[in-house]
């Protein structure tokens, strides 16, 4: 059992929150984070020092209104652990976030701790696809992706790679939804989405409703400021 299985396997059921307006987190995939506001810097402390887990949660449209306080959130998250990080001199942490599962959030914990708290329950994939259709599936997602991606060799080779890997249908939509420059509300959709075979029909009729070409989102380390 690796890292991150054992730490899924030993989830104790509540979540620290870090709920974020502009980034949907996938299993599978690695996000950078900039964490600079007291009360995330004080989740990030408690997370290194327990089980390096957190839920990273969209917040909904009009969180503006309430960004200090408890803004609404996506009732579908994704629970990370924490593999790599370093704290500056100021307090600030650079931190490497990997997914590890689809959450379900629930009831919110009232605590003395600043950043929020919530039961989260682990959902696993639905798997609804017949080996043949999920080889067509990957082989027309590779033919897709691949004719329209725009970006460096090294990402154009690395992307070639996982479409003609090991890698399962349903990480691999995970990884490509993460990727490309969706809407992040689609993202959210393709988040709550259990079903790896709707996931997979989904994400195939929207590339190939795309007439530009596509190009992964940057992912700069270490990242920029952002809201947290």
């Amino acid at each position: 059992m690796n890292d991150d299985s054992h730490a899924l396997a030993n989830f104790s059921g509540l979540a620290r929150l870090f709920p974020l307006p502009n980034v949907v987190l996938f299993p599978h995939v690695v996000q950078p984070l900039h964490v600079f506001e007291s009360r995330y810097r004080q989740l990030t402390a408690d997370t290194l020092a327990d089980d390096q887990l957190l839920a990273m949660a969209l917040l909904k449209p009009g969180w503006e209104e309430d960004y200090e306080g408890r803004p609404a959130l996506y009732p579908m998250a994704c629970l990370g652990r924490i593999i790599a990080h370093k704290r500056l001199a100021d307090g600030r942490y650079i931190i490497l976030l990997r997914g590890l599962s689809r959450v379900r959030l629930g009831e919110e914990i009232d605590s003395e701790k600043m950043y929020r708290t919530a039961r989260a329950e682990v959902m696993t994939d639905v798997a609804s696809l017949s080996l043949d259709e999920a080889r067509q599936i990957r082989g027309r997602l590779s033919e897709l992706v691949m004719a329209r991606f725009s970006g460096p060799d090294d990402e154009k080779k690395q992307l070639q790679e996982m479409l003609e890997g090991e890698v399962g249908i349903g990480p691999l939509c995970d990884h490509l939804c993460y990727r490309f420059p969706l809407p992040l509300e689609s993202k959210q959709q393709f988040l709550e989405e259990a079903d790896v075979g709707v996931r997979a029909r989904k994400l195939l009729e929207i590339l190939e409703g795309l007439t530009e070409t596509l190009t992964a989102e940057p992912r700069k380390f270490p990242p920029d400021f952002s809201v947290n």
